[in-house]
C-alpha cells in the first residue's frame, strides 16, 4: 500500500502589488527588495478571505483528482491566518464545498504547515482510518503585516494551495516515500506574532494590534542549516540519494536561502523551481502553490522523484519525498 498525491490546486488574490507599488507607500525600492529576497511582486487580499482562497484551491485539486467534495474523508487546514478563531478554516471550507462526509480540523505550524498536514494525512491513510484526504495551506498574511515596517512588509503575500492524497493499494513503490518533521521552540521568538492581549474583568493589556516580528539573520541561519539536514533525512528514509531527486520544491521565503540549500546539497539550481518572484512568502500556502504551478506547467512527470520542504515560525521544519 502507498499514499499518493492525485491532485493539486492553488488560488491567489486578484490584486498584484509590485515592489514599485510598495515604494510609493514606504521607503524602499525594487532593487532593495529584489537584491535581498528575490521577490518582485505579491498578491494581496482585498475582497478575498482565507477560506474562499482555500476553497478555490481545494476545488482545483479535487478536479485534477477527479473526485467530488462528498468523496473526501479528511480535511486538514494549515494556516496561521484564519478569518476567525472559530469555526476553523477547514470547517469553513467544508461548508463552502459541501464536503459533508469529511472530518475537518486545522493545524498551525506556520510556514511548515502544509508539510505537517501532509504528514498527518499520510499517517491517517496508512493506518486505514481514511481512504483519502484534502490538505490545504492557506494564508492572508497581509492581516498580520505591519505596513510601516519595510523589513517585513515587503516579504509576505496571500494565497492558498491544496493537494488531494489517497490510498493506492496496488502501488507500493510510488507516492510518499519518506517524511520528517521537527521543531525547536527554544528559538521560537526569532519569528513571532502576538495574539490578542488579555482583556478581562481582572486585567487589561490594551487593544494594540499584533504584527509579525522577525530576526531575519537568525531565521536565515536556521534555514540554511536545518533544511538541508531535513531533506537528507527524508531522502535517506526513502532509500534514495539526493542525486536521484528530480525537483526540490522549497518554501519560498528568500532566494538566497534556496541558493544556500542547493549548494549544501551539491545540487544545481535548475532542480529548485521558484515562484517567490511573483508571490513572495505565503507561509503554509507557499509549498502547495509552487507544487501546483510546477505540476500544471508540465515539469512533473510520472515517475519523477520530488522533495517538498518547509521551514518557519515555531521554529518548525518538515520535508517529504514523493515519487509521482
Amino acid at each position: 500500500m502507498s499514499v499518493r498525491m492525485i491532485g493539486t490546486g492553488s488560488a491567489v488574490p486578484k490584486l498584484r502589488v509590485t515592489n514599485e507599488d510598495l515604494s510609493r507607500i514606504i521607503d524602499t525600492s525594487d532593487e532593495w527588495i529584489y537584491s535581498r529576497t528575490g521577490i518582485r511582486a505579491r498578491h494581496i487580499a482585498v475582497e478575498e478571505t482565507t477560506a474562499q482562497l482555500a476553497a478555490d484551491a481545494a476545488e482545483a485539486a479535487l478536479s485534477m483528482a477527479q473526485l467530488a467534495a462528498e468523496d473526501i474523508d479528511l480535511m486538514i487546514g494549515a494556516t496561521a491566518t484564519p478569518d476567525r478563531l472559530l469555526p476553523g478554516l477547514a470547517c469553513e471550507v467544508q461548508r463552502i464545498l459541501g464536503a459533508t462526509r469529511a472530518v475537518a480540523f486545522d493545524i498551525n505550524a506556520a510556514c511548515s504547515g502544509f508539510l505537517f498536514g501532509l504528514n498527518i494525512a499520510d499517517a491517517y491513510l496508512r493506518s486505514g482510518v481514511y481512504q483519502n484526504a484534502l490538505v490545504i495551506g492557506a494564508e492572508t498574511l497581509s492581516r498580520l503585516t505591519d505596513w510601516t515596517d519595510r523589513g517585513t512588509c515587503v516579504l509576505f503575500g496571500d494565497g492558498a494551495g491544496a493537494a488531494v492524497v489517497a490510498v493506492d493499494g496496488a502501488e507500493e513503490t510510488r507516492g510518499i516515500l519518506g517524511m520528517v518533521q521537527g521543531s525547536d521552540g527554544g528559538r521560537g521568538m526569532v519569528l513571532s506574532c502576538a495574539n490578542r492581549p488579555l482583556n478581562n474583568p481582572y486585567v487589561n493589556h490594551g487593544n494594540e494590534i499584533p504584527y509579525v516580528h522577525m530576526n531575519g539573520q537568525e531565521v536565515y541561519k536556521f534555514a540554511v542549516k536545518t533544511v538541508p539536514a531535513a531533506i537528507m533525512q527524508a531522502v535517506e528514509k526513502a532509500r534514495l540519494s539526493v542525486d536521484e531527486i528530480d525537483l526540490f520544491l522549497l518554501h519560498q521565503a528568500n532566494y538566497r536561502i534556496i541558493e544556500a540549500v542547493a549548494k549544501r546539497l551539491g545540487q544545481p539550481m535548475e532542480k529548485f523551481p521558484t515562484n517567490m518572484q511573483e508571490h513572495g512568502n505565503i507561509s503554509a500556502a507557499s509549498v502547495p502553490i509552487l507544487l501546483d504551478e510546477v505540476k500544471r506547467s508540465g515539469r512533473i512527470k510520472d515517475g519523477d522523484k520530488i522533495v517538498l520542504a518547509g521551514f518557519g515560525a515555531g521554529l518548525t521544519w518538515g520535508a517529504a519525498v514523493l515519487e509521482w
